[in-house]
This record gives structure tokens, C-alpha cells and sequence, in this order.
């Protein structure tokens, strides 16, 4: 396993150091740039903590392994973490991915805290070891229904990969659908091209394709074939994953990647808090953060808090957090029991509907909130 350098944000004084376990996509098959801006969020915020002193005067120290959204790879770093001594694991994109390693944290009495999955079913089981951050995905994928059957679509195609993740979209989304009279059109990418893909859609008299794949990947040849096909120009092409969110997508399609909704997990406005945190970001990556990169930030700052008020004894964390009240880029973070979630769960997530202005690409619109 390819291991980055420990990163603790700060030049050692001497002493021990806090360490933590960092799960974060950085190679291919993962999508590398989610990964990066959950790492510089990871990043800023642990040289914040150490700048104020630390954990108790003890730097606090990131161990980053990079997981190239490869369940095996992060289950088995779940294993190497702990052996290591870290107080607790944060951070992981890719939801099938973070179920493996909150599925190895809960077997070995690890704390993980969660960054940026919204699997519903991070675990099998209820456990007091693990948090979550982002929405559980049937919140926010109902908002994202909501937002189209308020736009007047109510038959939808979903273009979709063999995936844990992508199939309980699927349902989440005909749950919520039908009934309230909408219907849903699957179209299996493992056996339809681009140019089929738009044959479907052009048969199955759906208004909205949804892409349910990975990025870019086939995402990038659909959203080609259907912007350059005559018979689909009224068609919504749609994203709830939120592969538009990232600077790549709009490299890559230019144009045709504009008004393409997507789910993103950020207010309406920013706190002083997460204005400051969006400047700092924003010269770190060198392009406007994702939502990703906040929740990054926002973990640490969590972790920190919790580490500060109960130590690093890992039973003790576990059992703080129901305990936790903190304010970060997004609003006040408390982690509390959600019916039908396995894991502590921020249940105030602000969620938003977006997509790219075909007038400036650039732009973010915000069309729905929930």
C-alpha cells in the first residue's frame, strides 16, 4: 500500500503527538479530485488546531493512507491504523468505500468519524463507534426528487452502473416517486453505449436522464451524445451524485456541463467561520472549494473538540458523541440517533440543489434547498 507522509500541520516541538488515521481517495480508480479537497480541508483545519496549541499541548498528527476507492484497501488501513495506536480514523469520499472501513472500525472498537459518504447503510448493525457528517443519501436524494417533480418531471431515466451505491439511489428515488405519479426508466450502462443511451431515451418519452455512473467515465461520453443529439434538446440530464461539482467536469465539457443539477451540502450563506475557511481554501487549491473540502475542515474541527474535552482514550470518544456541539463552516454540528441510520448523524446537514449557469460556467445557481 502506497502510504503519503504523516502530516501534522505544524513543525514538532518534541513529545508525543496525537495521531489520527486519515481515509482519503488520491489515486485512480478514486475520484482523485474529491480527494484532494477532502485533504486540504483535512489539512487547514489540523494546522489551525496546532497553531492554537494542539490537543492538550500534543500536536495533533494526520496518518493518511490514501484508499483508491477500494473497499479492501481501506478495511485493510482500518487495520493498520489501529495497530498504530491512532485515537480515531476520519475522512473517505466513495460510500462503498466507507462502508468497509466503517464496518472494520466498529469490529475493532475504532472511533471513525465519518466525512463525506451518505450510504444509509454504513454499517449492518447499530454502532456506537461510528459518526457521519453528510446527509444519509435517501434525505438528500429525496430533496433531489422533490426539486424535480417541483420542475415538472415525472418520468425520469437513470442511467446507471452495477453499484451498492448507484442501485439504492435507484430505489430511494422510485420510493419517493411513485407516489406522487412519478415513474422511473432504468437504462443498464453496462450494456448501452452513449448513442443507445439516447435511443432509450428518445423511446421511453422521459424528460429527465439521471446519471448514476462514475465520473468521467461514462458521465462524460452521455452527457456528449445527449447534448449533441436533436431529438433530446428539452431533456434535463441531471446529477445527483454531484459530479458537476468539481472543476474537472466543466474542463472536460465546457458548456454541455452547465444546467446539470447536482446535490451539494453547503448553506445558503456563510458564517464569518466558513467565509474565512472559503478564502484560506480557495488559495490552497487554487480553484473555489467543493463541499467536500468543508467537510473535511469541518471533521478535524469535530475530532479536535472531542479529543480536547474527553481525551484519547477511543471508548471515551465513541461515547461523546452524542456529547458533541460544535460550530463549523456549515452550522452547528451535533450528532444525534436518526431512524432507519446505523451510525451518530448530523441530522441538520443543509442540503442544496445546483447546477452550473450556461451563462458562466463558473458560476454556481442555487435552484432548491432542503
Amino acid at each position: 500500500m502506497t502510504t503519503p507522509p504523516s502530516i501534522s500541520g505544524a513543525e514538532r516541538t518534541g513529545g508525543s503527538t496525537v495521531q489520527v488515521g486519515a481515509l482519503v481517495p488520491l489515486t485512480r480508480p478514486g475520484w482523485v479530485e474529491a480527494g484532494r479537497h477532502l485533504l486540504a480541508g483535512l489539512e487547514m483545519a489540523t494546522r489551525e488546531v496546532n497553531d492554537a496549541g494542539g490537543i492538550g499541548g500534543s500536536p495533533l498528527e494526520l496518518l493518511v493512507r490514501d484508499t483508491a476507492a477500494d473497499p479492501q484497501r481501506a478495511a485493510a488501513a482500518v487495520d493498520e491504523l489501529a495497530g498504530l495506536g491512532v485515537a480515531a480514523v476520519v475522512g473517505e469520499y466513495h460510500s462503498v468505500v466507507a462502508r468497509a472501513a466503517a464496518g472494520r472500525a466498529d469490529a475493532l472498537g475504532l472511533p471513525f468519524l465519518c466525512s463525506s459518504a451518505v450510504l444509509d447503510a454504513l454499517t449492518e448493525q447499530p454502532t456506537q463507534w461510528v459518526a457521519r457528517l453528510p446527509p444519509p443519501q435517501s434525505r438528500g436524494w429525496q430533496v433531489y426528487a422533490d426539486f424535480l417533480l417541483g420542475a415538472g418531471h415525472s418520468r425520469i431515466a437513470v442511467a446507471a452502473q452495477p453499484s451498492v451505491y448507484w442501485a439504492a439511489g435507484t430505489r430511494i428515488l422510485r420510493d419517493h416517486l411513485a407516489p406522487r405519479g412519478g415513474t422511473l426508466v432504468e437504462l443498464d450502462m453496462n450494456a448501452l453505449t452513449p448513442a443507445a443511451v439516447c435511443d432509450e431515451l428518445v423511446d421511453s418519452g422521459a424528460t429527465t436522464l439521471l446519471l448514476l455512473v462514475g465520473h468521467p467515465e461514462p458521465a462524460v461520453p452521455i452527457v456528449k451524445a445527449v447534448r449533441h443529439d436533436r431529438r433530446l434538446a428539452e431533456i434535463l440530464i441531471g446529477a445527483p451524485a454531484g459530479q458537476p461539482e468539481f472543476a474537472q467536469w466543466a474542463e472536460l465539457l465546457g458548456a454541455d456541463g452547465a444546467a446539470i443539477p447536482f446535490l451539494r451540502y453547503l448553506p445558503e450563506n456563510f458564517s464569518p467561520l466558513g467565509a474565512r475557511v472559503e478564502a484560506t481554501l480557495r488559495e490552497r487549491l487554487g480553484a473555489p472549494p467543493s463541499f467536500v473540502a468543508y467537510e473535511g475542515y469541518d471533521t478535524v474541527v469535530v475530532l479536535a473538540e472531542v479529543l480536547r474535552s474527553h481525551g484519547t482514550d477511543r471508548a471515551r470518544i465513541a461515547e461523546s458523541w452524542p456529547r458533541v456541539a460544535v460550530e463549523g463552516t456549515r452550522g452547528r454540528i451535533e450528532f444525534s440517533r436518526t431512524p432507519g441510520i446505523s451510525v451518530w448523524q448530523w441530522a441538520r446537514t443543509p442540503i442544496q440543489v445546483v447546477d452550473r449557469d450556461p451563462a458562466e460556467p463558473d458560476r454556481f445557481r442555487i435552484l432548491h434547498a432542503g
